[in-house]
This record gives structure tokens, sequence and C-alpha cells, in this order.
């Protein structure tokens, strides 16, 4: 799993980063081998993007920076991933984030009776195994600096330390709040679909910034439940209430719920007016399908 998460993190880092490179318009010189091109800024680029996950793998169990580069890691294959994976329509982010809420809720809340030691599944592989010195307290995880037999945790969360406490050798107590990589991906999903549904339709990014604000309620709205019960939380269950509904309310109140809920067809027309356009302007993405 950490050599997978390695591989894939790195070239998702590259991805986001390369976008970001081809902007600048200085330094696009290239170096050409058995008949192909690359720009060497490119290259120092993988370079650079495997040496983080390198150094990351290396000293993955070191408390005090190696979540910087986890965290680096993971938010490029959350944005890889959304980006790669698209969803169709609004229906299809209704069944998908319906049934992944009700998957969370279950390891988080049900599987403490049937576990031997009473504690919930999906905290305890988002955790980790946790020795004698260190508390796990839900999601707010409490790791002390003391030298202690490494032990591996799956890296698919974004590690946030809340306070450190410093003393003349070490890092004495760090605090740590951790977030899933599928609470970011999951709403990521739908607030991708309305990010292309309002360029489609001309929207002027209502659907994307309403959604985005109702994942950022959603996430303070999890924080705080998370304080008052002390006990970690499924953070799907108020994501995703907070989304649906949310992009629900715009599409209802703008009149466009028929067209947000199919929004596959609407999609596949665009794309095929835009091929009927290259090919035959005397044809209509409509009048290619009949054909």
């Amino acid at each position: 799993m950490i050599a997978i998460f390695c591989i894939a993190s790195a070239m998702s880092l590259y991805n986001c980063l390369a976008a970001l490179i081809h902007k600048i318009p200085y330094g696009q010189c290239t170096i050409a081998c058995r008949g192909k091109s690359m720009e060497v800024r490119l290259i120092f680029l993988s370079g650079l993007c495997i040496a983080v996950a390198v150094v990351w793998a290396v000293f993955r169990n070191e408390d005090r920076w190696a979540w910087i580069l986890q965290d680096i890691l993971g938010i490029a294959f959350c944005l890889n991933l959304i980006k790669t994976l698209k969803l169709p329509n609004f229906k299809s982010c209704v069944i998908l984030l319906g049934l992944l809420l009700l998957y969370d809720v279950f390891f988080v809340f049900i599987t403490p009776f049937i576990t031997k030691n009473g504690e919930s599944i999906m905290v305890e592989l988002a955790a980790g195994p946790f020795g004698n010195n260190e508390k796990n307290d839900g999601n707010l995880v409490e790791a002390t600096g003391q030298p202690s037999a490494p032990h591996e945790k799956l890296p698919v969360v974004i590690r946030v330390p809340k306070l450190i406490y410093f003393s003349v050798m070490s890092v004495c107590l760090m605090p740590v709040s951790i977030l899933g990589f599928g609470d970011i991906i999951v709403p990521g999903l739908l607030i991708a679909y309305c990010r292309r549904f309002d360029v489609q339709t001309g929207s002027s990014y209502i659907y994307y910034v309403s959604s985005t604000v109702a994942y950022a309620i959603g996430m303070i709205l999890t924080f705080v439940v998370l304080v008052l019960m002390k006990k970690g939380q499924p953070a799907l269950l108020y994501l995703v209430p907070c989304t649906l509904i949310t992009a629900s309310i715009v599409a209802w109140r703008r009149k466009e719920m028929k067209k947000f809920w199919k929004g596959n067809s609407y999609q596949m027309m665009d794309h095929l007016d835009y091929a009927a356009n290259e090919e035959n302007p005397a044809l209509t993405g409509e009048q290619i399908v009949q054909q």
C-alpha cells in the first residue's frame, strides 16, 4: 500500500504541477530523444515529485515533519482523482454519495457493537495501531514524542497537528486531526460536476460556488460535533447532506432540476454538437444520434 501510494501520489503531484508550469512562458527549452522531445523543466519536475515521494516513504514515521509531505502528496492524489473520475449527472452523484454515506456511518457507529475490542473499524484503519504511549480519541490522536517502535499507518488521510508543545530536547506532545481521502474525493466529485454544469450552461459558477460553500459548512459542522462529542465522526454524515441539499435547492430555484438531474444526455449532446461542427457544420448532435 505504501509503494502504491508513493507511485500514485508522485504521478498526481506531477500532473498538478505540470498544469501550472505549462502556463509559465519561460524556460521552454526541450531535448530530443528517439524522435520525441520533452521540456527540460518537466524532467526536473518529475525528479522533484519522485524525490518528495521517496523522502516521505523513508521518513514516514517521523512525526514532527513527515505529515507535511504526506499532506502534499495526499492533496495532489485527491485533486488528480477528482479530475480523472467524472460523474455524468446529478442522479449518479446522489446514488454514489448516498451509498458511501451509509458505508461510512456503518463502519464508524455500527462496527463498535461488532468488534471484540469495541472500537470503530474506520477509526482504527485511519489512525493505525497504537501502543501504550499513544491515546486514540476518535479522529483526534495524541502521540507522544518519546522514542517508540514505529508502527505503520495507511497513508490515506490528511494529517494536521493541532498544537505542538516543545521541550528542551524534543517535541513532547502532538495532537493530530485526521481527515480521510474519501471525505475529500466523494464530495469533490459532486463539486466537480457542478463546475462542469456551470460551464456548459453558463450559470456564472453559481452551482460550483454554492456547493463549495456547503462543503466548508459541512466540514465546520463535522469539527464542531467532533469537539462536543469527543468521538470520531463520519465526515460524510455532514458533508453529503450539506452538498446534496444545497445543489438541489440551487437547481430547483433556477428551474434547472431536470437538466441538472439528467446531465449525461446534455453533456453528450454538447460533445456531439462539437464533433458535428468539426466534421460537418450542417449537422447537429441530435441528427448524429438519429443517424
